[in-house]
């Protein structure tokens, strides 16, 4: 064990800190500047949107509950029509047409069906990415890229700022309240919060093209997927699960989804097809979730909840809902922190329906509402008044209940 001792410069203290640039951190740095709040948003990599984006899983969920009633909206909805704004899509005519409620007659359950199906689409990863570029710019979101947080500074269970290591060296950004959008609660861990880990099957997808015939962007951009599905089947007999925490892990479960891959590619015509992009990182689906003060669960399907922030959609299971639980978004005891995306308090089936793009989406909007709305109030975020953040929300199109 060694002991390291340095001097390290401090930058300049903003109000909100978000730690990770995927569409959860997007939305929580995009909510927060809206109601005022002085933002910098830090990304481990060189672009932003992390799964949908660098990891290419490029299909939103959807945000209806596939009988033509649309469960999720606000910032979910804004990033959805952004995704698409340069790019191709597949989003299904009905919701493309502008009429609400859209005409149930036409509904179809599939959920890429071209008239009726759901509100969900395939995009373009490298257009969302410049999309998602001027969204924070535009919104006055400060930006630091390619630079990893390292570990918070606490001072008791309050976070003051956070080390981060870049280009430049060693930095300290102090912070008054920072948003844990890592995907796999890494401030909260470092903090000393209860979490807990998830255990993953091991799944790649790359993209690839038919060289063979000319079609549509997104119709020739497809998904080479090797290894599970997120039920499991594919996983190799006898390779472990993983939950995706440590460094080793990582590196393996990117080494063995590409040794799959190339051992497909082996077989058929080399001219007849090309791999146009791998992912720049690991495409876990549930590593760590932070224990909050509430946890939602597979139990809560279409149960209202007094404390919601937010109403989510079953992106698999027709009809089903969820009304997300204010304290799943934080940690008692831990007054300047909050989580978003996959981290949240969720278990089982829900926390699926919690890591998918629109409910990130969801989420992060509502933790960048509670950062700027405590500090409005001066108070931890876990007593910010419900009723105010909740209006807050449905002023800037949320719905709240079902």
């Amino acid at each position: 064990m060694l002991r390291e001792t340095q001097r390290v410069p401090v930058r300049e203290s903003t109000d909100v800190l978000v730690v990770g640039g995927g569409i959860a951190g997007v939305a929580a740095a995009v909510a927060a500047r809206r109601l005022g709040a002085q933002v910098l948003l830090l990304e481990k990599s060189a672009l932003l949107g992390g799964l949908a984006t660098n990891g290419l899983i490029n299909w939103y969920e959807p945000l209806c509950d596939g009988r033509g009633e649309q469960m999720i909206t606000g910032l979910a909805e804004e990033l959805l029509r952004l995704s698409i704004r340069y790019g191709d899509d597949t989003l299904p005519r009905i919701w493309q047409e502008g009429a609400r409620p859209v005409p149930r007659e036409r509904v179809r359950p599939e959920k890429q069906h071209p008239d009726g199906g759901r509100f969900g689409t395939f995009f373009s990863p490298t257009m969302f990415q410049l999309g998602l570029d001027e969204l924070l710019l535009n919104a006055g979101v400060e930006l630091r890229l390619d630079i990893l947080a390292a570990r918070p500074l606490m001072a008791g269970k309050r976070c003051v700022g956070v080390f981060c290591e870049s280009k430049t060296g060693r930095e300290f950004f102090p912070a008054r309240v920072a948003v844990d959008a890592t995907g796999d609660a890494d401030l909260f861990f470092r903090a000393g919060a209860p979490c807990v880990s998830g255990r993953n099957y091991l799944s790649f997808v790359a993209h690839g093209c038919d060289l063979t015939q000319k079609r549509r962007a997104l119709e020739q951009r497809r998904w080479i997927a090797k290894g599970a599905d997120l039920h499991g089947v594919g996983h190799p007999e006898g390779y472990p699960r993983m939950a995706g925490t440590t460094n080793e892990e990582v590196t393996r479960f990117l080494l063995d989804g590409r040794r799959m891959l190339r051992a497909s590619l082996r077989e058929g015509e080399r001219t007849a097809r090309d791999v146009t992009s791998l992912p720049s990182q690991a495409q876990f689906r549930t590593t760590r979730r932070i224990r909050g003060a509430a946890t939602l669960t597979e139990a809560d399907q279409g149960t209202p909840c007094p404390s919601s922030i937010g109403l989510a959609g079953d992106f698999e299971k027709v009809g089903d809902w969820y009304e997300i639980p204010w304290g799943s978004l934080y940690c008692e005891g831990y007054p300047n922190l909050l989580a978003t995306g996959r981290m949240i308090s969720s278990e089982g089936w829900a926390w699926d329906v919690t890591r998918v793009i629109p409910v990130c989406a969801l989420t992060g909007q509502a933790a960048g509402t509670a950062a700027a709305l405590a500090l409005e109030a001066d108070c931890p975020v876990g007593r910010v008044p419900l009723g105010t953040l909740q209006q807050a929300l449905e002023r800037h199109g949320v719905r709240i209940h079902r």
